[in-house]
């Protein structure tokens, strides 16, 4: 009896011997496979001692500080810490040694190079379940560096845009403003927290159908767009430069937008001042030039006044004669004709000089060539200079200002002549036109005076740049200016070797049935 219940026993034991083997085989098999993945793990896994001491270290201390695993074994972490983290650390330490649970912590610890890594570790204690002690703490590390630089960088970026005077916004795909800076909530009267606010709400009413008819597709399509929008203001509509963006990259939102709006009140007042100055140094450069032609004024002033005198006489003394009122009809005729004639004569003189706006339309340049021609007549006639035209023929019609394309001729020739005088046998300007492009025609007017040197070629058209002690030095200036207003621009061409200069003027031509077909 005794002999088979020792052999139970024996068996018994046996079984459990068997039993914990078992266990131990796995035991060492969790920890084997819990040491390959610590020892394969990109984070750095370590264990300390309460002093901070290294116990352990996983083969990604190589990668991410530059030790050896065996190197860092005995050395306190706290060695390594960035002064200005170990502080923080030993102030909260005491949540890790004292407290059984997780403790994260983002310091700056110090390679082997020498420089410092940033690390975000987590914590885990671990204590003696009878006494409470501490007996290590167990912790992952990751290199977060990235991470804390370019949460810099949006920090920075955020502080930037929020104390921006430009108008930002952020738009999510329902057209509700989540975002609006300081700037653009003074503008809109937005409260810095709380409500909500949409596009309507920013924009004028036509603003807000070009954005949703035009921009939001093309910002779709292309990922941004730019141009010139109107903004709700306190006092009436903020006229600003817009560039819409959507937004992209990890984390984004489909259909998430930005508006940056910079206000250009100040720049289109300036640009206003700049054309009201322009507009007033025109007007003044056409009463110079009037001055100039006063002499042609006279001239066409006093021929028809001279005629209407003998018509006038001629009919007084046929009413002294006696001769029946039939008799009068054709000195009154001559008179009214003559009329008539002086005062198209007048209009034209008051509309060349009269203020005003560039104002392009679809004009025959033929008609404004020989405006300006008439004006000029008196002075060519008077220093026996001829005047030739070559226009081709058909000319398109030039879209043009009649009155300023005028007033660019009038210099022109004045200049041409004054230019022939300088010249014994330069008896001759010459106007010539042809549609030099399929929606361009030039004119050129050319003299046989000295030319101008190579090194003044462009100077001459600086304001104040006049080879007469008499010039003011503007006419040429505002000629360009004109020109380019009206979408042309003048040039002087290089020197042929005929001699004189020769100006070109190059205007748009309207567009014919055939360019109206065929443009997209």
């Amino acid at each position: 009896m005794t002999r088979q219940g020792d052999t139970t026993r024996l068996a018994d034991l046996e079984a459990r011997c068997a039993e914990l083997e078992e266990h131990n085989r796995a035991l060492a098999a969790q920890r084997d496979h819990y040491q390959w993945l610590a020892e394969s793990s990109t984070d750095l896994i370590s264990r300390h001692a309460r002093d901070g001491t290294f116990l352990y270290a996983s083969r990604a201390a190589r990668d991410l500080l530059g030790y050896e695993p065996d190197e860092l074994i005995g050395v306190s972490a706290y060695d390594l810490f960035h002064p200005a983290d170990l502080a923080d650390l030993l102030n909260k330490s005491p949540r890790v040694y004292y407290h059984d649970g997780f403790y994260q912590q983002t310091y700056r610890f110090r390679a082997r190079d020498g420089h410092y890594v940033w690390f975000e570790t987590t914590s885990r204690t671990r204590r003696d379940p009878q006494s409470g002690e501490l007996l290590d703490i167990l912790c992952v590390s990751r290199d977060v560096g990235r991470r804390i630089h370019a949460e810099a960088n949006r920090e920075r970026l955020a502080r930037v845009v929020e104390s921006t005077t430009e108008f930002v916004l952020f738009m999510d795909d329902d057209e509700r403003l989540f975002y609006a800076n300081q700037a653009t909530r003074h503008l809109l009267q937005l409260p810095r927290t709380g409500g909500t606010a949409h596009l309507a709400d920013a924009y004028v009413e036509g603003s807000l159908t070009d954005l949703r008819d035009i921009v939001l597709p093309a910002v779709a399509r292309y990922g941004s767009w730019s141009g010139e929008l109107e903004m709700r203001g306190p006092e009436g509509p903020v006229p600003v430069l817009s560039v819409v963006m959507a937004h992209s990259g990890p984390g984004s939102e489909p259909g998430h937008v930005s508006l940056l709006n910079r206000d250009i009140r100040l720049r289109q007042a300036a640009e206003e001042q700049a054309r009201q100055h322009q507009a007033q140094i025109a007007h003044a450069n056409r009463l110079a030039t009037t001055g100039e032609l006063a002499s042609n004024i006279a001239h066409e002033l006093n021929q028809p006044l001279g005629t209407i005198a003998n018509y006038a006489s001629g009919a007084l003394l046929k009413l002294d004669a006696g001769q029946p009122a039939e008799a009068l009809r054709l000195p009154l005729e001559r008179i009214q004709a003559q009329v008539e004639r002086l005062a198209e004569r007048l209009r034209h003189i008051r509309s060349f000089v009269r203020k005003g706006q560039v104002r392009s339309r679809p004009v025959t340049l033929a008609e404004v060539v020989d405006a300006a021609c008439r004006l000029c007549e008196w002075q060519y006639q008077q220093a026996r200079v001829d005047l030739e035209l070559v226009l081709a023929d058909p000319l398109p019609r030039v879209v043009a200002d009649p009155v300023a394309m005028e007033q660019v001729l009038v210099n022109l020739l004045l200049n041409a002549l004054e230019a022939s005088r300088e010249q014994p046998r330069a008896g001759r300007v010459e106007i010539r036109a042809w549609r030099s492009g399929r929606r361009e025609v030039t004119l050129t007017v050319n003299d046989r005076g000295p030319g101008v040197p190579l090194d003044q070629a462009e100077s001459i058209f600086a304001p104040f740049h006049s080879s007469r002690a008499e010039g003011l030095g503007m006419g040429l200036a505002i000629s360009r200016s004109l020109m380019e207003a009206m979408g042309g621009n003048l040039r002087l061409l290089s020197p042929d070797g005929s001699g004189g200069a020769t100006f070109a003027a190059t205007l748009l031509a309207e567009p014919s049935h055939a360019d109206a077909m065929t443009r997209p």
